[in-house]
């Protein structure tokens, strides 16, 4: 089978909101446990065992590698959309053009339609986004759908439409 791939994005979190957030909090821990463990100085008034610091930037470190290696991983194929939200999806999801009733590029709020960014909703209308306010929304024959956050909005529209897989009841 035809696996020409027509269609290929791969996003990161990159707000900068976020990023001086985790980097932030991890650098007062790690100050906070050289102060404490390696100067001997008490961090705090109510301060946490030398062990309990050396674990929290521990802990830290490993929540900010985490947010590092996420990644949204979308391609359009001859056969279908593939998506993966890496680390927990380690193989990519198959939606295949006839399985699909609807497939179009929208504007959606993050915040008030699903909560935020990540892998968001429940049941059976879900978002996979890692940043913006556009994605493309598909909707199954048996009515779930999975929003695909998308920083290529105007790309992606042109592309559905001009293979003919653009599909939206009005």
């Amino acid at each position: 089978m035809d696996q020409t791939v027509f269609f290929s994005e791969k996003q990161r979190f990159t707000q900068a909101w976020l990023w001086i957030l985790l980097s932030g909090i991890t650098a007062f821990s790690i100050f906070g446990m050289i102060r404490q463990v390696c100067l001997g100085q008490v961090f705090g008034q109510k301060p946490m065992s030398d062990s309990g610091l050396i674990l929290l930037v521990v802990f830290l470190l490993l929540l900010d590698y985490l947010f590092f290696s996420f990644r949204l991983e979308t391609e359009i194929r001859t056969d279908g959309i593939y998506v993966r939200f890496f680390p927990f999806h380690l193989k990519s999801r198959y939606y295949a053009w006839d399985q699909l009733a609807q497939v179009y590029v929208r504007q959606y709020q993050p915040l008030s339609e699903y909560g935020g960014w990540g892998i968001r909703g429940f049941g059976r209308n879900r978002a996979l986004n890692v940043s913006g306010n556009k994605g493309i929304q598909l909707e199954t024959l048996d009515g779930a759908r999975l929003l695909i956050g998308t920083n290529k909005a105007e790309e992606v529209s042109e592309l559905l439409k001009r293979l003919g897989y653009w599909r939206q009841k009005h």
